[in-house]
């Protein structure tokens, strides 16, 4: 009956019984991945134990580290793999669990630089369109085009002040030479992927003269640089364009987003 679960549904055995890589089950006609199956399972047993275990459950007071390791040294990134029980209130342990998550040497969090400009009565962002590996080749089916629009943005290196970064960035990848001491921050930092890395984006702006000299953008020596393109947008273009889908970066739709209420 759609909504309810059978108290006799046994999902220990039909995860016994079930293929260890992800595939799919059809039954009457229904189709759900291995994955999907499992969390169902996991759901069963949780209403069969009562509401009182289940918010024991979700109390986590503590962790136990069993195992932790790096995968992957010596690139750019490296992988972090964990081995660990959660401790519960109830003084319990759940049982042992893997979580892995990715870890920047070189530093930590990112910059996201929004430069902005008015000229002709409205105000006028910078975008970079420049090339992004992972969405390139990480996905099933490539996109349209080769080029990713976003904000500019770089990496805050340790102990690098992020108003410094920022600054850097902007002549690295948009030709403009701006001051530290004006770079503003537009709230706080966000994690983007917080379940896959730690990693804080910190939101700056900062406004740049309509006539400001753009001189020849040098890039920070990578061969990934080269060949970008740089836009000035007007602000209520660009979000309309992340409203239909044409800029699909989201640090550049929150800088974005956050400029347009500081200058609102």
């Amino acid at each position: 009956m759609k909504g309810t679960v059978s108290a006799g549904w046994n999902g220990s055995a039909l995860l016994g019984s079930m293929p260890s890589r992800p595939q799919a089950m059809c039954s009457s006609g229904l189709c759900f991945s291995w994955y999907r199956v499992h969390r169902i399972a996991m759901m069963a047993a949780l209403l069969r134990e009562g509401p009182q275990t289940r918010r024991a459950h979700l109390q986590v007071t503590g962790f136990e580290v069993i195992d932790d390791r790096r995968v992957g040294e010596g690139g750019h990134l490296r992988l972090r793999r964990m081995r660990m029980r959660l401790l519960l209130a109830d003084g319990s342990r759940t049982s042992e669990g893997t979580w892995d998550y990715v870890e920047r040497p070189v530093g930590l969090d990112a910059v996201v630089v929004a430069l902005f400009r008015r000229r002709s009565g409205r105000v006028e962002v910078l975008l970079r369109h420049g090339v992004r590996i992972p969405v390139q080749f990480g996905r099933p089916q490539r996109p349209e085009s080769l080029l990713f629009p976003e904000l500019v943005a770089g990496i805050v290196e340790t102990g690098e002040a992020l108003s410094s970064r920022a600054a850097a960035e902007a002549i690295e990848e948009a030709g403009l030479c701006i001051e530290p001491s004006s770079v503003e921050v537009l709230g706080p930092a966000v994690y983007p992927t917080p379940g896959m890395c730690a990693e804080l984006f910190h939101f700056v702006c900062c406004e740049v003269a309509a006539d400001a000299r753009a001189y020849a953008v040098a890039g920070d020596g990578s061969p990934f640089e080269e060949g970008a393109r740089l836009e000035w947008a007007a602000l209520e273009d660009a979000l309309a364009r992340c409203g239909r889908g044409e800029i699909q970066d989201m640090k550049t739709e929150v800088g974005l987003r956050r400029l347009a209420e500081k200058l609102r």
